[in-house]
């Protein structure tokens, strides 16, 4: 046989197809998701709270909401509603200025500006607030320097020689607070945990897609096609079940994980796995084992649209509807909050099942519509018997 003739095999250039396609789908959707990383920076939203009526305190607001580079600061709520909000990652930064902190100044004491961050959120935001942070510290010591302070001093009819020298108090004991809330703990696997989860039992569904909705087509033939649909459903549910104990077993072995969280993940382990299968089976009900080649752009796209690098408010427009329609931000989002948040993770979970549930209805259409029913052999041998 010559290498030409064997090149042209369904085996061989099926390989090359999917090769090529593969690194054409992960490098197209990949590389132009994460272009959005900076330049989608001043997309996120931060609240400035600011208790103080001071002067000092005024001119440090004014400087900041003027330099960063957020389009959304949102300054009409109280410290409490912005922690909240912030518990719930509607926002990526909370700067709040306490009362105290112009009295504080004026006497030389610590003159404190917290900044709060939610570190159970998409790793980008985390990483990008603390340097932020870091910045606007270093540019609020620069500002906050012996000359403005002496001004302010002054204004406040605080005599010259007087205002020098507080003001050189001021300058060394100005402190930038960096708070963080719902604390990750060490390691990168348990800041991706909520990630590699999903990705695992979603990859796994995708593949039992592919078989189940294979033997759905084999046996055609010998049930009706609605009882075979419940077939599927129940053997991928096993499935479901199974995938899940080992998937915990290696969690809890690896991850800083309890007890009690385990048992909440198992359930929306398994919520996942169903609602990802009938997802991943609309493409394979529709097309057969062509399916595989819309799932596979559509998992990748999911990779940068499940929230767990950069939130919503980064993303281009396609990967943020794409985050509404798909299993993996939902689900995503849900372990963030049951692992490390604070929030409720009830309404992620309703997402998720509202994916699940509307992938299984068209499941159930097209298998009506579109999938004829073979006669069924037991039918046929006894039509034959009959004739006889």
């Amino acid at each position: 046989m010559s290498f030409k003739k064997f090149f042209k095999s369904m085996g061989v250039t099926s390989s090359v197809f999917m090769g090529v396609f593969y690194a054409v789908a992960m490098l197209g959707i990949f590389l132009l998701g994460y272009t959005a990383l900076p330049g989608q920076m001043d997309e996120l939203k931060i609240a400035f709270v600011n208790d103080d009526k001071g002067k000092a305190a005024k001119q440090i607001e004014d400087q900041l909401i003027e330099s960063l580079p957020f389009k959304t600061i949102d300054t009409d709520l109280t410290n409490k509603e912005a922690l909240k909000s912030l518990e719930d990652n509607d926002y990526a930064l909370v700067i709040h200025i306490p009362k105290d902190f112009s009295k504080n100044a004026s006497k030389g004491e610590s003159a404190q500006i917290d900044f709060t961050v939610n570190e159970a959120s998409a790793t980008m935001v985390a990483s990008s607030m603390s340097s932020v942070v870091k910045e606007i510290n270093a540019q609020l010591s620069t500002s906050f320097s012996e000359q403005t302070a002496q001004g302010v001093l002054m204004s406040m009819n605080v005599p010259e020689d007087q205002a020098k020298e507080i003001s050189k108090q001021i300058e060394e004991s100005y402190v930038g607070n960096y708070v963080v809330v719902n604390d990750v703990p060490d390691g990168m696997h348990n800041n991706m945990l909520p990630m590699f989860l999903t990705m695992a039992c979603y990859v796994g569904a995708m593949i039992a897609a592919m078989q189940l909705v294979g033997s759905f087509k084999m046996f055609l033939g010998e049930a009706p096609k609605i009882r075979l649909f419940g077939y599927v459903q129940l053997s991928a549910f096993i499935i479901a079940v199974l995938g899940t104990i080992a998937a915990l077993i290696i969690t809890y072995l690896v991850a800083d994980v309890d007890t009690a969280t385990i048992w909440k993940v198992a359930l929306q382990q398994i919520l996942l796995y169903m609602v990802a299968f009938n997802f991943c089976a609309m493409f394979t009900f529709l097309v057969g084992e062509a399916g595989m080649i819309l799932n596979i752009p559509v998992l990748l796209a999911q990779t940068i649209a499940n929230g767990a690098t950069m939130p919503r408010d980064m993303m281009y427009a396609p990967f943020e509807v794409m985050s509404y329609i798909t299993p993996m931000y939902h689900s995503v989002q849900s372990y963030f909050a049951i692992f490390f948040g604070s929030t409720d993770p009830v309404p992620h979970i309703w997402g998720l099942a509202a994916v699940g549930a509307g992938a299984l209805v068209i499941n159930l259409l097209i298998v009506t519509f579109l999938h004829r029913q073979k006669p069924l052999k037991k039918l046929a041998e006894d039509t034959k018997e009959i004739t006889a």
